[in-house]
């Protein structure tokens, strides 16, 4: 009976196998090949690659190390497109068909350590962003990898905080590829991580807060009188992308503080800011307004500074 089992096993696979596509085969002369069609002059351009760091030969972890066919390491088994010049052919991967998933998959057999263990349900990855749509590979010198281009990568998508860092007060990040026009002391991969992080907004910090003191540590603290809302979420004052008021704030005082301060230890009278109030009223609303006097607003360490003025 075990023998009659195992013979009716092998017809029916062998059935199944008369039935099933053959599979992809290796072109087996890649870079040389493609580059006839991918080359300098070609409608695809990918010679570049040849200056990058995926294609030492002398790397065994690089597509182009020995036994990694090269292109097809990437492309997969590539000799029914290239016998067909070009034409779409099965089992060719990053072109218009490839699922997203699919195309991630292949970068992520090799690039899967570091800042690319939350890139599963990271929000890019639910949002079926693409490892190639941030990244040129076949580039020597990938544009969302240096500083001073990095942020028009993040533009095409983020046009939103674009306009931010255009305002009168903002981080200083490169808002266009022309170099002479604003010297980028930052990239958004300073503050974010785009593969994904514990933190809201893919923050490289688990809050805020401590992505902001990352530069900003002075205020930190602790401090004996400390200001609940700068201590709860810095946005609650503060933009982080850019803001027509100063030092990025959300609104200009004295209404943003007014917004929690509406009574105590001052007249609650809303300010309307279309008449500077006269004599004793006038340093509410002029200059630094509140922060005439209340100067402190991080917290406070002095004895007496409960009110945050020294």
């Amino acid at each position: 009976m075990l023998l009659a089992g195992l013979l009716a096993l092998t017809a029916t696979c062998l059935a199944a196998d008369e039935g099933a596509a053959p599979p992809a085969e290796y072109s087996g002369m890649a870079p040389k090949i493609c580059l006839n069609c991918h080359g300098e002059k070609g409608a695809l351009p990918a010679h570049e690659i040849l200056m990058t760091p995926m294609a030492l030969t002398g790397d065994p972890n690089t597509p182009f190390g020995e036994g990694n066919h090269a292109c097809e390491g990437c492309h997969g088994p590539s000799k029914a497109h290239v016998m067909s010049m070009g034409r779409e052919a099965p089992g060719f991967l990053f072109d218009e068909t490839t699922a997203s998933e699919d195309q991630n998959a292949i970068c992520l057999d090799c690039h899967q350590q570091e800042t690319r263990f939350h890139w599963p349900g990271s929000t890019h990855n639910i949002e079926g962003v693409t490892c190639v749509s941030c990244h040129s590979v076949h580039q020597p010198d990938d544009p969302v990898l240096a500083l001073e281009t990095q942020p028009q990568v993040c533009f095409q998508c983020h046009k939103e905080q674009r306009a931010q860092f255009l305002r009168q007060s903002r981080h200083p990040v490169q808002t266009s590829s022309n170099a002479y026009s604003h010297t980028g002391l930052l990239a958004c991969t300073d503050c974010h991580n785009p593969h994904g992080s514990d933190g809201p907004g893919l923050l490289r910090r688990n809050t805020i807060n401590e992505q902001c003191y990352d530069c900003h540590a002075e205020k930190r603290g602790p401090y004996l009188w400390e200001h609940q809302p700068a201590r709860e979420d810095c946005t609650n004052c503060h933009t982080p992308h850019g803001s027509n008021h100063p030092n990025m704030l959300v609104a200009r005082s004295p209404w943003l503080c007014q917004q929690c301060h509406a009574a105590p230890f001052h007249p609650s009278s809303a300010y309307s800011g279309v008449d500077v109030p006269p004599n004793d009223f006038d340093q509410r609303v002029v200059g630094k307004a509140c922060m005439n006097c209340h100067n402190q607003v991080h917290g406070s360490n002095h004895p007496s500074g409960i009110r945050l003025t020294r």
